[in-house]
């Protein structure tokens, strides 16, 4: 049979993720994943140099994709940006869920949690500069060197919570991630009234639905 020739990174994506979900297990290695997908070796190195780099790009396009996506809504645009954050967090989400088996197998079958998060090194870079886009009013420090640190401090704190939402996500089991959606609705909430320095109602209410959370997950 002859080669495929015009092999697109796309495709040797599919390909891989295909393979994982069936045999639980990335391939041996390069060689014999490009022959079971009837390509050339070296078309693989045209777009990666190794499975890790091929893992990260998956989750870098789940990033990438989500704000594609927003930036074909006009309403999108209207929105302030509590609002636009919450509509990357729920739009995101979906793009997991479509894909959960995987994202499932790819965060949870590494004994190191730390190998997991090397796999999201390009969302991140991703999810910060939308965070920077959305201009988060902060408090006006009157200090460059200092409101710098405050913007980069509002972007790492943003990417932990993102990271905590997916640790939250991969544990759900309610009908169709409610309680995922819930947690993303008052987490974000929350996070911004921390930055408005307004009253503490929706600090209360998702540290009661943690708090709640944890309960129903020891009982």
């Amino acid at each position: 049979m002859a080669k495929k020739k015009n092999i697109t990174s796309d495709a040797i994506i599919s390909f891989y993720m295909d393979y994982v979900l069936a045999h639980g297990e990335h391939p041996k290695n390069v060689y014999s994943f490009a022959k079971e997908n009837n390509f050339e070796e070296a078309q693989f190195y045209m777009f990666f140099s190794s499975f890790e780099v091929l893992e990260e790009e998956i989750f870098t396009i789940f990033g990438a994709n989500t704000i594609e996506l927003l930036s074909k809504s006009e309403e999108f645009e209207t929105f302030d940006a509590r609002n636009k954050l919450l509509s990357f967090y729920f739009t995101f989400f979906e793009q997991l869920t479509a894909n959960r088996s995987y994202v499932v197998h790819s965060l949870q079958s590494e004994k190191k949690p730390l190998q997991s998060l090397k796999r999201m090194k390009g969302l991140k870079h991703v999810f910060g500069a939308f965070v920077e886009s959305l201009d988060v009013k902060t408090i006006d420090l009157n200090q460059e060197r200092l409101e710098r640190f405050q913007n980069k401090a509002i972007k790492e704190t943003a990417w932990i919570q993102l990271l905590l939402t997916i640790k939250f996500w991969l544990d759900d089991t309610s009908k169709s991630f409610d309680k995922t959606d819930q947690y993303i609705e008052k987490s974000v909430n929350a996070s911004f009234d921390l930055i408005d320095n307004t009253p503490l109602k929706s600090i209360v209410d998702f540290g009661k639905f943690i708090f709640k959370e944890k309960l129903d997950i020891r009982s």
